[in-house]
């Protein structure tokens, strides 16, 4: 990834070595920017949300922490005694976990091979990263290839059929999107800037549906209302 394309990863480099506190903005077609304050990457364990939280106490083994960013749960995975491997694509994120002496790579989860762990950990909506729903079912594959003989998948997953609400409780979905949740992202920090990118939002109901499909236990750890935690087994 370019330097200039990794607004992650410079927004970690200058919060650790100047303590700027600048925001990342991130654009999608449907919705207002959103804007993540750059202190947000090192929250504390007491400042994770409670779905975070659940999400840790429920790893187990050698763990995956993938799209890592700035390290925060694969440091309190360290705290806890696992091993753990952090991976992300952002070249200044993995840049800022090695000088910290973490076991970290900048690779795409769906590049790593011959590898296998008793627990795949991805937060913050980690089911985005199979980025559209139709390609749900190749993630879902490549975790069962990386995962060892009785271990789990660990991620969570908002459904956004609100944003589609009407003020009488009905629904208006674009009839040309294969899927309501299928969104396309953009990200920026100061001058480094993403190109468009896909990202799945997925409801409950076809993630339990494709997820058993493919051979997998399908189980919601904690929701808090439209937010959910799954473990895959």
């Amino acid at each position: 990834m370019s330097d200039f394309h990794d607004p992650i990863g410079k927004a970690i480099l200058d919060y650790t070595k100047q303590n700027q506190d600048d925001n990342i903005i991130v654009k999608s077609e449907l919705c207002d920017d959103d804007i993540i304050p750059v202190s947000y990457l090192f929250r504390s364990f007491d400042m994770f949300p409670e779905i975070e939280k659940v999400a840790l106490d429920n790893c187990f083994g050698k763990v995956l922490d993938v799209g890592a960013g700035a390290g925060i749960h694969t440091r309190e995975l360290l705290r806890r005694g696992f091993d753990v491997k952090a991976i992300d694509t952002s070249a200044g994120s993995i840049r800022y976990l090695l000088r910290n002496e973490l076991n970290a790579e900048q690779i795409s989860f769906f590049e790593l091979k011959n590898e296998t762990y008793d627990t795949i950990l991805i937060l913050m909506n980690g089911i985005g990263i199979a980025g559209k729903l139709s390609c749900l079912t190749p993630f879902l594959q490549k975790c069962r290839e990386l995962l060892k003989p009785g271990g789990k998948v660990i991620c969570d997953s908002t459904d956004i059929k609100y944003l589609y609400e009407n003020e009488d409780g009905s629904l208006w979905i674009d009839l040309a999107s294969e899927y309501y949740g299928d969104f396309k992202y953009q990200m920026s920090y100061k001058n480094h800037v993403t190109p468009w990118f896909n990202w799945l939002y997925l409801d409950a109901e076809k993630f339990k549906n494709t997820a058993i499909k493919e051979g997998f236990k399908f189980k919601i750890l904690i929701q808090e209302g439209d937010h959910f935690l799954v473990e895959l087994s």
